[in-house]
């Protein structure tokens, strides 16, 4: 890892770059399933909480720059057939012993967008789920949000239902920047919604922004990063902009025979985020991740992170969703008429999955909160028995030589430098058999 190879990502290239879990993706075979059907015989580990996630993949439009499992243009009946389904499939899920009694610790509602709901289906939805696993415990209830599927009454019957977090996907506040990457809304639709969304007074209402759109310039950025201080949500994401390969810029791309992809390279992209987290850092916003900033005395958390990165079982319902349960990783069938077939046959629509070794545990938890921008060797001695300033000794003195990593008191710390390129590090960590190879 010399310093040499920090400079090397430069052209935005086709691929993921954004790392969410370990193993890679690629490691997760249908050939392992048995191991999630074991995982949930099994009676939960004392103490380790448990989260909810429902994908809901309905949306107005197909993003240029979208990898997530979407569908456009259903009837209000498919979606309807589609949520009766995911209801089943819950069903399904209670009669195992890795709930042992717990409620939800968090509840996210992701997609697509779950906003694109009917104000009827959403408050028909939720009561369902409630009903089966009571959300009564928990400290964070999320949806992701578009701001065009907004309005008034949505609003107030979320804010009823018991949402207490909103994920608005704004990405940019340009007309020109979001028609040209393929999104729904525009910016009157933006303003709009931030109205109701403030008149219901939601506890925390989070801004999702994408540095190095399709056209972004560094003018339209920095208007963009303006009016977004301006609005003072309660807490701010940026991502840096990636091109996987089942995105449609990917395949304008491979018909064209480009190579690099049509968006800003790496170093203005990290250029960008730096440039938004000092403006959020000068209103009062304390950055704590690689990607978050948090406005100081708003009591704004990510409940549903926090968890996650420390191990936390996630039931993951939905087509093509993500789960995590007894040390175990798994996904649903990706094709909606497959996983639809599947419940309505009354069985798990699990598709893939793969059963992690202790020391995989605890490379996993190593490296999701290395993103948090701070390690504490002594959680995972504690927890795994592992002393990774023994494990990672050679990674963590790399980082430390090119000025990357510091040590304060019992805890390393991540320059700023290297929190704006955490993904591209984090390979290093990975066992052998899981480095350089497709991450999805």
């Amino acid at each position: 890892m010399a310093k040499k190879n920090y400079r090397q990502r430069t052209e935005t290239r086709p691929g993921n770059y954004f790392i969410s879990n370990y193993p890679p993706y690629s490691f997760w075979k249908p050939e392992l399933v048995g191991y999630a059907l074991e995982a949930l015989y099994k009676p939960p580990r004392p103490g380790n909480p448990i989260g909810l996630y429902i994908h809901i993949p309905f949306c107005r439009k197909r993003c240029h720059f979208c990898y997530f499992k979407v569908y456009t243009r259903q009837r209000a009946a498919e979606i309807q057939e589609y949520l009766d389904a995911v209801i089943a499939e819950l069903d399904l899920y209670l009669k195992y012993d890795f709930l042992g009694g717990r409620k939800p610790h968090f509840v996210y509602l992701g997609g697509g967008t779950p906003s694109y709901l009917s104000t009827k289906q959403f408050s028909s939805f939720v009561e369902k789920l409630q009903k089966r696993l009571p959300w009564d415990c928990s400290q964070e209830i999320t949806i992701e949000c578009e701001p065009g599927t907004l309005s008034e009454k949505k609003l107030k019957t979320m804010r009823r239902k018991g949402i207490t977090r909103l994920s608005l996907g704004v990405e940019n506040l340009d007309e020109k920047i979001l028609s040209i990457n393929g999104r729904a809304h525009g910016k009157r639709e933006i303003q709009q919604s931030w109205r109701w969304i403030q008149a219901e007074g939601f506890p925390q209402v989070n801004v999702d922004l994408i540095a190095g759109m399709l056209e972004e310039n560094d003018g339209n950025w920095k208007r963009c990063i303006e009016s977004t201080v301006k609005m003072q949500p309660e807490s701010v994401t940026v991502y840096q902009m990636e091109i996987p390969f089942n995105t449609t810029i990917f395949q304008s791309m491979k018909e064209k025979g480009r190579r690099i992809a049509p968006v800003a390279d790496w170093p203005t992209k990290r250029r960008w985020v730096d440039y938004a987290f000092l403006e959020l850092e000068k209103s009062g916003y304390d950055i704590v991740s690689a990607y978050t900033a948090v406005r100081k005395g708003s009591k704004a958390s990510f409940v549903y992170r926090d968890a996650l990165w420390r191990g936390a079982d996630l039931l993951s319902i939905g087509v093509s969703s993500f789960g995590h349960i007894n040390g175990t990783h798994f996904q649903n069938e990706q094709n909606l008429k497959q996983y639809m077939e599947r419940v309505q046959a009354g069985e798990l629509p699990i598709y893939r999955a793969f059963s992690l070794s202790r020391k995989e545990l605890m490379i996993r938890e190593f490296i999701l909160q290395f993103k948090l921008g701070c390690i504490q060797p002594a959680y995972f001695e504690k927890k795994f028995g592992f002393d990774i300033t023994l494990e990672f000794s050679k990674q963590l003195r790399e980082l430390r030589q090119v000025g990357f990593l510091l040590s304060r008191g019992e805890e390393y710390i991540l320059s700023r430098n290297a929190l704006l390129q955490v993904d591209s590090l984090l390979p290093a960590f990975f066992l052998p058999q899981h480095r350089d190879s497709l991450y999805a």
